[in-house]
């Protein structure tokens, strides 16, 4: 891949050695459609082959989305075709281990909202600024399906088990304020200084040693791998639940902006 043969990703070279990587399908507000799905496995990769780059910022185009998540084409896809579930599952594990090998830093700049996907990419960054107007969820258990993507591998870590089986089971939106105070994103700003923040820190990283820099993310990210299987794990269980009756119930909720009726919600007849 060369950066020209991405189609929903932008990107800036800056001359300190920053890469801007901007998620851009702004009218659907960022939401990973099949190519930008796998275009998320390929970016990492890319960059940190690149001599000419020393940390990658990431943002969303636009000043609404960081990311929405999946694309409901995408969904309604993996819900109606195996093939599809695991080739989203193969990429899903791809980008999740594509930024933990990724050596140089990763910085994300979350603007608007982040929802599944778009998520995993803004908290698995090494360090992640975040909106104050801006919120995030997980998502999976509103439509249906566990927790994935990235969730099992990382909040925990992040925010502790009590905060973090509370928001991926309930799938509550969390504010900028709150998700900096429970230790799930690094700063809280407001929105006109989120990117400007990102960029500076990414700034300052370029100009340290790169060999510490690295080997040390390197050896952090030691944790999350120790995590591994429990994410595959976490991975496989969410295919599972694509390939049952209750996310074709929270397809249909989400697409007529109404609360869910999960089939496996109502009790036994008597």
């Amino acid at each position: 891949m060369r950066y020209e043969d991405f189609q929903f990703l932008l990107f800036d070279h800056r001359p300190d050695g920053v890469l801007m990587v901007t998620l851009n399908r702004p009218e659907a507000l960022n939401a990973t459609n099949r190519r930008m799905h796998w275009e998320l496995t390929q970016v990492w990769g890319v960059a940190d082959a690149d001599p000419a780059v020393k940390v990658i910022v990431v943002t969303g185009a636009g000043d609404r989305a960081f990311s929405a998540g999946g694309d409901l084409t995408m969904v309604e896809d993996m819900a109606n075709d195996q093939a599809t579930t695991l080739q989203v599952m193969r990429e899903a594990s791809d980008i999740v281990y594509n930024m933990l090998a990724c050596e140089k830093p990763i910085v994300s700049a979350i603007n608007g909202v982040a929802v599944g996907a778009g998520l995993a990419v803004a908290l698995l960054a090494d360090v992640s600024i975040m909106a104050e107007e801006a919120r995030l969820t997980d998502g999976h258990t509103r439509l249906g399906v566990s927790a994935g993507d990235h969730a099992a591998i990382v909040w925990p870590l992040l925010c502790g088990m009590a905060k973090a089986k509370y928001y991926l089971m309930t799938a509550e939106f969390i504010g900028g304020q709150e998700a900096e105070r429970i230790g799930l994103v690094t700063f809280c700003t407001p929105r006109a200084e989120v990117l400007s923040k990102a960029l500076a820190i990414a700034a300052s990283l370029a100009r340290g040693s790169q060999t510490a820099i690295r080997a040390t993310k390197k050896s952090l990210n030691n944790w999350m791998r120790l995590a591994g299987p429990t994410f595959d794990n976490s991975l496989a269980l969410e295919m599972l639940c694509f390939l049952g009756p209750d996310v074709q119930e929270g397809l249909a909720a989400l697409r007529g902006k109404r609360a869910p009726d999960f089939p496996s919600a109502r009790l036994p007849r008597a």
